[in-house]
């Protein structure tokens, strides 16, 4: 069928296609029960907790670790930590065959969610991973823990289905993907390596091509401080600090405009995307603020070095001090200091994909670039490993109602399971009972 080791008979691929149908169930209660963990950042513990048992529960050599900031601060791909890693652990499970024939796999995804927000704006608890007209509620139900319960419970399949895969495969539960990448990057640090790596983001039931770099930086502006009574005497540093907005917002214009330079990026009508995402400032009703400070996520171009995008922005905010009225406004690092990339086309492990994925959806992969990091870049940017985000349809990722398509988990754990089949190579084993 695919042409990899271990190719599949349409047989096969039928049997671990029905023990994904058989476990479904199984698969949709561990994933609420993963969504009815909080995991925000610095608390994924006890999800942690979750994702280790179900990892030992199945056979699989373990491995927890506690992120180190210093080992990690060494690497180009770090981003700066603003809180401690005290107790903020990966979690990686890994499966070894009795003789590594075939070919090998990272399984990764992260456990960690952003805040809910106001719990009165959700339609109903944003842990209680209700399923609902074919959709589960919830954060983090779609980014992404559906995908993480789907990686185990695709090799379930293959194995339920009389199968052991003979390739080495790593599951990655990983934290810290949604502010600095550094959950994924001390894996890698840590030695994890794999001839193609699969990361069930949730992507509509296809395959990113390309994805944006992200940095995260805090820019704190001066003022002085005076009575408002004589208030033109001062210096208000939250008027000022919109000036500074205003003046990255032609930064992000100017790098918008330079879209056609960008392969894969040129039809995205706003690929560059600079988002103010908090804003604090002064000290009293009564006095003109002194201080305001606000953050920052800026998307740049796969190709353009953090370094080249950070230079330009102090650059940008430097250029505020000169003129009539000069503004104070110094920018600092506070998470992600991430390149973006390009999944090239042509490689193996997409072609298998696509075979896997037309297989059981029925109609061709397809692809798109996305204005959003992914932890891909830390395999194919550090280590040139083919990395394929590809994950299931899901609404509303980090707002109000998120949810994700159930017949997509299905659709995507079924793909899933026959890539680990045909990538890793499969031989028959006695059926579990």
């Amino acid at each position: 069928m695919m042409g990899a080791p271990g190719a599949l008979t349409d047989e096969r691929a039928r049997r671990i296609e029905d023990a994904v149908d058989a476990a479904f169930d199984a698969q949709l209660a561990f994933t609420q029960e993963l969504v009815k963990h909080p995991s925000r950042r610095t608390r994924e513990g006890i999800a942690q907790d979750l994702m280790h048992e179900a990892m030992a529960a199945r056979g699989l050599e373990l491995d927890r670790w506690e992120l180190d900031p210093e080992e990690l601060a060494a690497h180009e791909g770090f981003g700066p930590v603003t809180v401690s890693y005290e107790g903020v652990t990966n979690v990686v499970g890994t499966y070894r065959p009795s003789a590594e024939r075939g070919r090998s796999l990272i399984l990764n995804g992260h456990i960690d969610v952003v805040p809910e927000g106001p719990e009165e704006a959700w339609s109903r608890s944003p842990w209680d991973a209700s399923i609902i007209d074919g959709w589960m509620y919830g954060r983090g139900a779609g980014d992404m823990k559906a995908g993480l319960a789907a990686n185990l419970f695709a090799f379930d399949a293959v194995r339920a289905a009389g199968f052991e895969p003979t390739g080495r495969i790593h599951f990655q539960s990983v934290v810290e993907e949604e502010c600095t990448g550094n959950g994924s990057l001390a894996a890698f640090l840590r030695g994890y390596r794999a001839d193609a790596v699969v990361i069930p983001e949730p992507e509509e039931d296809m395959l990113v091509r390309a994805n944006v770099g992200v940095l995260w930086f805090k820019v704190r502006v001066s003022g002085n401080p005076t009575h408002p009574r004589v208030m033109g005497s001062g210096f208000n540093a939250i008027d000022a600090a919109y000036t500074a907005m205003a003046a990255l917002r032609e930064v992000e214009a100017k790098w918008n405009l330079e879209r056609f330079n960008h392969r894969y990026f040129e039809d995205l009508e706003h690929p560059i995307n600079f988002n103010f995402g908090g804003i604090v400032g002064g000290d009293w009703p009564s006095s003109v603020p002194a201080w305001c400070e606000f953050d920052v996520r800026a998307a740049i171009y796969p190709g353009t070095t953090a370094e080249e995008a950070w230079t330009e922005l102090q650059e940008c905010l430097a250029g505020l001090a000169t003129g009539d009225a000069p503004i104070d406004a110094v920018p600092t690092r506070t998470g992600f200091f991430a390149e973006g990339y390009v999944l090239e086309p042509g490689s193996d492990a997409e072609s298998l994909l696509e075979a896997t994925h037309e297989r059981v959806f029925g109609a061709p992969l397809g692809s798109f670039t996305t204005p959003g990091y992914l932890d891909g870049r830390v395999f194919t940017l550090y280590a040139g490993i083919p990395s394929l985000v590809y994950g299931p349809v899901s609404e509303a990722i980090h707002g109000f109602d998120e949810r994700v398509s159930v017949e997509s988990i299905r659709r995507v754990t079924k793909s899933i399971a026959l890539f680990i089949a045909g990538w890793c190579g499969i031989e028959e084993r006695s059926p579990i009972s």
